[in-house]
Parts: structure tokens; sequence; C-alpha cells
């Protein structure tokens, strides 16, 4: 009997396992050369099914050895313009050519190859997945009830991770180092068994590393050029944990029931966040709600009414696409990451989907920042209601976000109120942290921040000539003596002048003359002095500064009074840009005055080029920091005579 296996068959091994069985002794197996060619293809490219398939080659060669079966490799390697037309079908043609040269069996898994053998008249065996009990993995033998994950690397002793969540410890499994065969065998049986298992497949398959799902393990299969030798690591999930097991459940229910539902599991990696996720997609499903999950890779252990989706085409944009016309009632998103994930959460969010997302974060601060570096601080609470923070296996804390218009906790009463969104402890109403702008930068300020912290004074400037290219301002002081006579109400005595005291006191200590100190931040300051005494306040080597430093905790720059500026008005300038656009250069901003596009999106252009996006203010305003680059390249740009000009959206 002749037989031509395609490259699917191949790869999955079971012509070896067929011929073990008896079924295929004493054939003659003809091997194209295009499969050849397409197997070494993967494996130059550092895919895992090259490999696999050229060990199942080798396999056959050893059998042909021991005249078990013929083997014979015939045909020509496919053209350079063959292989870039592979994804349409030239490398099978090549294939079922051979087939039909030698009038041979021909043998595929895949079906849209055995169609189109049908249609060319020639005799078919199209292998089905193997579905059914399944032999245990030599990847099972290193598990036992207690293990979280296993680590097989080549020339290192395997080890594993056991224990539970609150306590875990890696343990050697065995003395002797792992081999690189015995991880190649390994590989090749794992990625079998994936194609096989109704619930395997493979999540990602790049240059050196294979991601695969084989029910609940995730393994995944490195090797070089991506890592430095041959590495297989699998974890699986230990504990299957309800909603009603965790602390504050009645808590949580209500909120992801919530109409308005819009929750983000936040917490360090390990720390449980997708166990919680997977409880709350389990509660909903079972409470009457259509869920939908977005993974990837997909490692959600949920139940099959649950439907777990990937990243369409590699997009979560073009899967978001798809849930919109599917209405899921929620949708959890594990794990969010790239700033696409975050704007795709944002947009199912305020389209009216029930959105719960999982984020690394180290504390809830941090989880906020990372979300509005890629969202705008003001629609923050109309998409994210609540934060779930999880840390080694239980909830630690449930954080609501409030929006006001205020003036931020913490900062001078005098400040100009502003929106400013809260993260509150529900259970406390303590403030965990505020989101708000301050001179065109958006602040999340800590709760540490809101009871010690006070604003800087502004210092007086240097009057610069308008649209000055370089407008980076100067590090500048006022003198104390100016505060001393003012008064308490207009002074406010903050932290920071406490702060400033103390370093005027420290420093004096080495002077003769005044000394002006000007905090930059609660650990920042620069001190002004007579430039004689610069070198005294220093000391030899640095040592008169380093003590200071280490006594008060604050860093000190040390400058001479020579370069203490004079105060002068702060003045205002407002020069006509184009149209009626203007250009409004103050101490710490620039804005483009724009009263025709009130509360519109519009592109800011340089002559025909495009500059950025921004949204015009109620007062027909742009605010920008005076310091930002983009400020900075609107007046060389404006310097340059090119026109400014806006367009709306």
């Amino acid at each position: 009997m002749k037989i031509v296996p395609d490259t699917s068959v191949v790869i999955d091994g079971r012509i070896t396992s067929m011929i073990k069985t008896g079924e295929y002794t004493g054939s003659t197996i003809i091997v194209p050369e295009a499969v050849v060619a397409e197997l070494e293809a993967q494996a130059n490219q550092g895919r895992e099914i090259g490999f696999s398939g050229l060990t199942e080659l080798q396999n056959l060669s050893r059998m042909a050895a021991e005249g078990t079966v013929e083997l014979r490799y015939v045909g020509v390697r496919p053209s350079l313009d063959q292989v870039k037309l592979a994804s349409g079908g030239e490398i099978d043609a090549l294939i079922r050519n051979v087939a039909l040269e030698y009038d041979a069996t021909f043998i595929t898994s895949d079906v849209v190859q055995s169609e189109v053998a049908k249609a060319k008249g020639l005799d078919v065996i199209y292998l089905k997945p193997q579905i059914g009990e399944s032999t245990p993995l030599i990847l099972d033998g290193f598990f036992d009830e207690n293990t979280i994950a296993i680590h097989l690397k080549e020339r290192v002793p395997p080890v594993a991770k056991k224990g539970t969540m609150h306590d875990m410890h890696l343990v050697q499994i065995r003395d002797a180092p792992m081999t690189e065969y015995e991880l190649r065998t390994m590989a090749q049986e794992i990625l079998e068994r994936a194609k096989r298992d109704p619930d395997g497949f493979i999540e990602i398959e790049r240059r050196g590393i294979t991601v695969v799902q084989i029910g609940s393990i995730r393994i995944s299969i490195a090797r070089r050029p991506f890592s430095d030798g041959m590495e297989i690591t699998a974890v699986r999930p230990i504990v299957d944990v309800t909603l009603e097991q965790y602390a504050m459940a009645d808590l949580i229910k209500e909120r992801i029931t919530d109409n308005r539902c819009g929750v983000l599991i936040a917490g360090p990696p390990g720390a449980g966040k997708s166990t919680l996720a997977q409880s709350i997609a389990t509660f909903l499903s079972e409470n009457g709600f259509i869920v939908k999950t977005m993974e990837a890779p997909r490692d959600l252990q949920v139940p099959d009414n649950i439907t777990q989706y990937t990243a369409l085409e590699g997009s979560m944009t073009n899967t978001a696409e798809v849930l919109l016309l599917v209405r899921p009632d929620a949708v959890i998103f594990d794990e969010l990451r790239k700033s696409e994930d975050f704007r795709v959460f944002a947009d199912m969010r305020l389209a009216g989907v029930g959105m719960i997302g999982v984020v690394h974060a180290m504390q809830v601060q941090d989880a906020v920042q990372r979300v509005i570096e890629r969202i705008e601080a003001g629609v923050l609470p109309q998409i994210i209601g609540t934060i779930v923070f999880v840390d080694s296996g239980e909830i630690t804390g449930v954080y609501d976000l409030d929006f006001s218009i205020k003036v931020p906790e913490g900062m001078h009463p005098e400040l100009h109120m502003r929106p400013v969104t809260t993260v509150r402890e529900t259970s406390t109403g303590a403030i965990a942290c505020e989101v708000f702008k301050y001179e065109g930068e958006t602040i999340v300020m800590p709760a540490r921040g809101l009871q010690k912290e006070a604003p800087a004074r502004a210092p007086p400037v240097q009057k610069m000539p308008v649209l000055e290219a370089q407008i980076e301002e100067p590090v500048q002081a006022e003198p104390e003596e100016r505060y001393a006579s003012m008064p308490e109400e207009e002074t406010g005595d903050t932290p920071w002048h406490a702060s400033e005291r103390d370093i005027q006191r420290e420093l004096s200590r080495f002077t003769d003359g005044p000394v002006d100190v000007f905090m930059k931040s609660d650990t920042k300051a620069v001190a002004y002095i007579e430039d004689k005494d610069v070198p005294a306040a220093i000391g030899r080597g640095g040592k008169n500064i380093a003590g200071i430093v280490n006594k008060l905790g604050i860093g000190i720059d040390i400058r001479p009074r020579s370069e203490l500026p004079p105060p002068e008005i702060n003045q205002v300038e407002e020069v006509p840009a184009s149209g009626g656009l203007k250009i409004r250069i103050e101490k710490r901003h620039l804005t483009l005055v724009a009263p025709e596009f009130k509360e519109a999106i519009v592109d800011v252009f340089s002559g025909k080029e495009y500059l950025f996006t921004a949204t015009v203010n109620e007062k027909g305003e742009i605010e920008l920091a005076k310091s930002s680059s983009i400020a900075q390249e609107l007046i060389r740009r404006y310097n340059d005579n090119e026109t400014i000009r806006l367009r709306p959206v």
C-alpha cells in the first residue's frame, strides 16, 4: 500500500502511531519534498509545530531502517513564489500532485485539503480529531494535588511550585537535570494532545515560543532564539473558589449586578485576580446574565455556557465589534495590558455593556494611574465605578469612584475649583487618592499627600520675551522676609513652610548672610545663599550639605544669591495667531484662545502640518503647561512665522 501524508498528519504524529498498531506495517510512505520544505520553514521560524513534524519524520526514518515500512522522499521543493502563496493552497497542490502521480492513498487531517483531494478524484483518508479518553501526558507525572506550577529547563533539575495561595514554596522534583531530548518529546506530545483534545488549543505560536491551553493547564514551550535553552512551564489552578467564599461578597454582588457596572479588579501578579474574575463570571451566569470573556490567552476556568473570546485577527478592537453585535449583559476582560485594551474597555463600557476588567497594580493608586494614562480623567468615573483590590487570594479593599467640582483635598483653599475624581474606600469612607488636573498635568494624589502636602508658593520670575523659543523657567525663590509680613491666613503655615525654616536654620550655621529657601516638592528644595558662603555650606567633599540632607530627609540644591532674580509683577501677554485665534502667554501656561470653538474637539495645525487634538473648554480656551513639549513646539513655530490654526473634528 502506498501512502502520501500531508503536513497536518505528519505534525500530529498519527502516521507512526498507526504503524505501531500494525495498520500500515509494510506500507510505502511517500513523503513529498513540499512537506519537508514546509516543516523546515516552520522550524526555522522557531515554531514548535515545525520541530514536532521533523521529529515525526525522524521516527519514520528509524522505522524504515528497521524494515517496518519503506520510506521515500519524492517531488521537488517549492519555489519562492509558491512559498509566498502557501496560504492560497500552492503547497497543498504540490502535495496532492504527488499522490496523483504515484496513484497513492492520500492521508490528511485538514478538512479543506480532504475535500479538494476528493474533488480531484484521489483516494482520501481523512483523519478526524481524536476525541475521547486520552492517556496521561508525561507532563502529568510532575504534578500532584498540591502543585501549582512546574518549571522544566534543559540542563537544570526540574522544580515545582507547591502549596496554597497564601503559602507557596519551590521544590526540586528530582536531582537529574532535564535533557533537551526529554523536553522535545514532551513538547511533541503536548502539541499532539492540543490538536486532538476538544478542550485543547494553541493560543500563541511565534518564533521561539508556543503557548498551549489543555483543559485547565496553560503550557508555555520556549526554545532558542527566544530563550537561552529549551524550557517548558506549566501552570494550573489548584482552587475553585465561589464568590460567596470571599469577604465582602454581598458588596461585590451589589456592584456587579448594578446596571452601571464598571468594575476593575486590581492586585499584584499572582494575587488571585483571575480566580476572583472567574468566580464573578460564574455567579453572573448562574443568575440570569449573558456573560462573555475577552482573554489573550484564554485561561479562565468558566462553565461551558460562558463563551471565551480571544483577540480576533490579533486585535481586541475586532473582538469588541463582534461582542457589541452579540450584546452580552457582562464581559470579563482578562487582562488589561496594552493601550488598546484600555480603550476597548472604555468604549464598551460607555456603550452600555457591563464590564469587569483585570489589571496588575501594587496598590489602588497604581491601578488608577495605569487607567488614566490611556483614558481621559474626566470620564473615569463613568467607565469604572468600583475598584476591587486583591492580594494573596483575598479581597483587601473595595473602592468607589466619585466625581465632583471642588478644590482638591490638601491643596491651598485659594486654588481654583476644578473637576476632581475621588477614590474612596467603601466601608470606611476614607479617601485613597484623588485625580485632577493641575497646571496642565493629570495628578494622582495619594491619601498621605492629601493630609500632608501643601501647594508650592509660586516664585517670582524674570519677565521673558513673548514667545521666547526657550521657555523653560529657571528655579527661583522669594525671600522668606516677604512672607513674614503677610497675614497668617494668606501665607498658610504648611509643612512646606516648616521644612523651609528647618533648612534655613541648618544652613545658617555655615553662613553669615540671609538664606532664602524654596520647596519644590516634599523631598526637594532650592536654597539661595551669599556667593562667598557657598563653599562653607557645601563643606569639604560635600560633608556639610550631606549632613543636613541626611538629617532632614530633603534634597537641597545650593545656589548663589547672584542667581536669585528680582521679583516682578506677573504679566499676561496675548498675541494674535491667525483669524480669530490668539495665543496668551502667562507665567506657567500657554493658552490658545478661540471663543468660536467653545466646547468643541479640534485639530491644531501649524501651516498644513497636524500637531495635536484637543478639547476647547467652555471659556473657548485650550490650556497647556508652558513647559510642555507641545507648548514649546507651538512657540517655536510661531516664531518661525508659521500659521497656527484650528479645525473642528
